[in-house]
């Protein structure tokens, strides 16, 4: 059930980031689409954020350019909005490596993964909030802009149970296969069911506990939450939605739909090959694309299904699939944390992508149309996006363009000449320089390397003096490891690190 964002912290905005905040919302609350948080590191750049969420009170989307940073965020956020939905969605996988094919050497590699389920199952409760509630905070990797399967197909294929109603336990475990769910074998994990006489349990996958759900002939007499190890129950339900065990869905009807568009792509594809003498490519294809049609027809899925993504979700050639970015409602705000790398790494995940699959379809290993299985093009993303916060100590040009009117200014900024930095209207750039703590970044003060070890040993004796620790930096591994000799044979007690040190 949906609530409003509540943020719960035992500390209040500063000055520079209450103003921070009263800009933000303000230029939101004008319409103003694009602007930027110019805060330094350790300014309370997280804390503004939140504050923002909290007085907007819109879904959320905030990317992160790697996992551990976006790991990092939503545990803060967590922290923040303890009432409410805050999901991590990163790429699932522990291990990957894309299908390929090295021409030079004639070597195919096959797609292989190692598929981590408890961020499957976080992906997973993620879009399922999306759907059934507003107060909702998800933190992303660029694994966001990647296809997600059709939203439509998704939906169509959630079905509820409800007490005191008649089911045929039958059907409901076809439903349950037909939404990837399997029957489960000696472990009981998400996407599994099972069956004990009159008790069907149901491990969702986006959950950590299971629904069990009791039968008294064809009613359902009652619905449980339990954990799936102590039979502890949490709730007594009335009703349950169960959502689909994968993103990708297929019905039967879609199958059947899509079959011949794959048929006539791949006799097409194959004139092709025959017209140009290429047997050895007419036989690779050939043979891959038949096995896909024949597990498809079968299990209604197949290893690599997603290359046919563009047939299953009735898209045009070369348009883009649906992302976790349209299970947001149109009205929804964006925060773009470390915009200065975020941006840029979005922009290049499309390029990479499309060479990969080119050289599959050129050598016979893909029908074109999986070129159509891909991140969104940069541009594509812009479209999706709505309200939108870049978020950086150092913002790129982009982001200056975007959110100024008079980007030149910013280029050409002098705090020493021009003062400090003032938002407007016209330059929506929102500076917090000043950290909540008070501290200020510390002096940098440059000496000749004429008399670089005499200040070293005099450094080192003020802080043995203390009680404290040195940290030097050397510009190579050699000078650090002859520097370390130096101090040794000086009495000072000190270790060296760098790359080549064996961890054991």
């Amino acid at each position: 059930m949906s609530k409003s964002f509540e943020l719960k912290s035992k500390y209040s905005p500063s000055p520079d980031q209450q103003n921070a905040i009263n800009e933000l919302t303000k230029n939101i609350s004008e319409n103003k689409n694009f602007q930027t948080l110019w805060g330094v590191t350790g300014s309370g750049k997280t804390f503004t954020m939140a504050n923002v969420i909290q007085k907007i009170q819109k879904p959320t989307l905030i990317i992160a350019h790697n996992k551990t940073l976006a790991a990092q965020l939503a545990l803060e956020f967590k922290e923040f909005f303890p009432e409410n939905a805050v999901h991590y969605f990163v790429s699932y996988y522990d291990y990957y490596q894309p299908e390929a094919y090295v021409a030079k050497t004639d070597t195919y590699i096959e797609k292989e993964a190692t598929i981590n389920e408890e961020i499957d199952r976080l992906r997973h409760a993620a879009t399922q909030d999306l759907l059934t509630r507003k107060d909702v905070i998800i933190v992303a990797s660029v694994s966001c802009i990647y296809g997600i399967g059709d939203i439509d197909e998704y939906t169509d294929q959630i079905f509820s149970l409800e007490v005191g109603k008649n089911y045929k336990i039958e059907e409901i475990l076809k439903k349950l296969v037909a939404i990837q769910y399997k029957r489960a074998g000696s472990d009981f994990k998400s996407g599994n069911f099972q069956v004990m006489g009159d008790v069907l349990e149901i491990f969702p996958a986006s959950s950590e506990y299971v629904y069990t759900i009791e039968f008294w002939g064809d009613e359902i007499s009652q619905i449980t939450l339990r954990n799936h190890l102590t039979g502890e129950v949490y709730e007594y339900l009335q009703c349950v939605d169960i959502f689909p065990a994968k993103h990708t869905v297929t019905s039967k009807d879609t199958i059947e739909k899509i079959v011949p568009q794959i048929k006539e792509e791949l006799e097409n594809r194959l004139k092709y090959f025959e017209s140009i003498g290429d047997v050895l490519k007419h036989e690779r294809l050939k043979t891959k694309v038949e096995y896909d049609i024949e597990m498809m027809q079968e299990v209604g899925y197949v290893n690599g299904i997603e290359n046919y993504s563009r047939y299953i979700d009735g898209r045009n050639p070369g348009e883009a699939g649906k992302t976790l970015i349209d299970f947001f409602p149109k009205d929804f705000l964006t925060f773009v944390d470390e915009s200065h790398m975020t941006f840029s790494q979005i922009g290049g995940m499309y390029a990479g992508d499309r060479s990969r699959k080119e050289n599959l379809v050129e050598n016979g290993f893909r029908l074109p149309s999986a070129l159509d299985n891909r991140p969104l093009r940069f541009e594509e993303f812009e479209k999706k996006m709505n309200k939108v916060i870049a978020v950086s100590a150092t913002p790129a040009k982009y982001e200056i363009e975007k959110s100024s009117d008079l980007s030149e200014k910013f280029f050409s900024y002098d705090p020493a000449r021009d003062g400090v930095w003032k938002a407007s209207p016209e330059n929506r750039i929102i500076p917090q320089i000043m950290r909540p703590t008070g501290l200020l970044d510390p002096e940098i003060e440059l000496r000749p390397m004429e008399f670089m070890v005499d200040d070293i040993m005099k450094n080192i004796s003020e802080v043995v003096e203390k009680n404290e620790r040195l940290l030097i930096t050397t510009v190579t591994k050699r000078s650090s490891e002859e520097l370390t000799e130096y101090l040794l044979d000086s009495g000072v007690k000190v270790k060296y690190l760098h790359s080549e040190v064996d961890t054991l």
